[in-house]
């Protein structure tokens, strides 16, 4: 779908058919499961280009892969964005949005009661990048506040 078609498609039209187009070899509607861990290029040329970025398209599955471009497509059209990213896990989001804020020496404020493994990844393994976590209790905030003193 064109940017044009994608904006005046209703959420339902997108949630379905959201960056996809019908298989040109067999009219299939379905998106297909690409199930392969690596690319053919056509020669060093075009391996080249698409390594450099000066030429869209797949390098590795790692990276990119057809099935989740048309998801990620399909996402970033339901939310309205230019662009969205899968990732395999909750956590793997957490630590990629994190990681994408901050720098060593940088800190953040973060709930008390996270759940188990984000708590860890914030108390444990944060620290270890040099990215300072601050806990506040979301029933006292104002008192567990990062430097409040009591008068």
């Amino acid at each position: 779908m064109t940017d044009t078609e994608t904006r005046s498609q209703g959420f339902e039209t997108l949630a379905l058919h959201g960056g996809q187009e019908p298989d040109p070899a067999t009219n299939a509607r379905a998106v297909p499961i690409y199930q392969t861990t690596s690319y053919v290029f056509d020669d060093a040329d075009h391996a080249a280009d698409l390594f450099s970025l000066k030429e869209p398209g797949n390098i590795y599955t790692r990276i990119m892969n057809p099935t989740w471009d048309v998801f990620e497509q399909r996402m970033a059209a339901l939310e309205g964005g230019v662009a969205a990213l899968a990732i395999a896990s909750g956590q793997a989001a957490v630590t990629y949005s994190v990681l994408n804020i901050t720098r060593s020496g940088d800190n953040i404020v973060a709930l008390s009661t996270l759940y188990g493994g984000t708590y860890n990844l914030f108390a444990h393994t944060l620290p270890q990048y040099g990215i300072e976590v601050r806990f506040v209790d979301p029933n006292k905030p104002v008192d567990s506040a990062p430097g409040h003193q009591h008068h």
